[in-house]
């Protein structure tokens, strides 16, 4: 059985444009969708795409094509779909036939996520430091963004034991968070979006200390249990994701009981500044 957990997605950031990457072949691969959207300021980067990749390959550069790959990517309705993705190199093909004032900009910025990616490969501490310098920059409190670190470290051991455990990356794995929060909440990942007033952002990145801190507990209960009942399978897993995300529910319950205060808020975090050049995000 592969144990071998899946693979890192992450956003990079360029001018303030979200880019999600994902880690294949050893490299990164981007979303060249968010790549076209960063570089012709068109909010129908899908179509521009399309069009594009049909030009190429009618001008014979068909090797474009056979160098693109896709790949499941998380959306904004916090599903994962399959998203044509290249590597820096092909992206540099793509760009090149892109007129565009970033062009040049965007072409010097690849190439230092590619050489980061090498750093990283040598040193992984590194990617933890960027991840920190991004929330830093973005003006989170230095409080909180250990939570969230805490939070990331714990959410990747939970997936790497679905992994392990023959359930589905993608639609499973959602399916699976949505139980942990539904009992530690008592509401979907979706629905805590819309109270919070969220689109594409990243739930956890709007969530105060307590609300993370409870995400951890249900995540961590959830691995514990799963490891404990050595559960396979998603009908299994489902069961325990219920169960840990019951634990952290439990809780939550009793502090509210406590403090007379509900944990669930409709606060975020999108007054935070955002500067035009940030760190990426690994």
């Amino acid at each position: 059985m592969n144990s071998t957990p899946p693979p890192p997605v992450r956003i990079a950031i360029f001018r303030s444009k979200e880019i999600r990457k994902i880690l294949h072949k050893n490299e990164w691969w981007f979303s060249i969708i968010d790549v076209i959207g960063a570089l012709i300021d068109n909010e129908r980067a899908r179509k521009y795409w399309n069009d594009l990749k049909r030009k190429l390959t009618e001008e014979g550069y068909s090797e474009v094509s056979d160098k693109i790959g896709q790949l499941k990517l998380p959306a904004s309705d916090g599903k994962s779909y399959l998203t044509d993705c290249a590597s820096t190199e092909t992206l540099f093909r793509i760009i090149q036939s892109i007129p565009s004032r970033k062009a040049e900009p965007f072409k010097r910025w690849l190439a230092k996520v590619g050489y980061e990616r090498v750093q990283e490969i040598e040193d992984p501490e590194l990617a933890t430091k960027r991840t920190r310098a991004l929330y830093k920059a973005k003006g989170y409190p230095d409080g909180w963004i250990e939570k969230r670190m805490r939070g990331i470290a714990v959410r990747e051991q939970l997936t790497g034991e679905w992994q392990k455990r023959d359930v589905k990356e993608g639609i499973e794995y959602a399916i699976l968070t949505a139980e942990i929060s539904k009992a530690t909440f008592g509401i979907t990942p979706a629905e805590y979006k819309t109270k919070k007033k969220l689109k594409r952002e990243n739930l956890r990145d709007h969530m105060n200390d307590l609300e993370l801190i409870f995400t951890m507990l249900g995540e961590a209960a959830t691995t514990e249990i799963t490891q404990k009942k050595d559960a396979r399978g998603f009908g299994q897993n489902r069961d325990t994701a219920r169960k840990g995300g019951k634990i952290a529910g439990d809780a939550r319950k009793k502090l509210e009981l406590e403090s007379g205060k509900p944990v669930i808020s409709k606060e975020n975090y999108l007054d935070l500044p955002r500067k035009e050049e940030l760190p990426e995000l690994p």
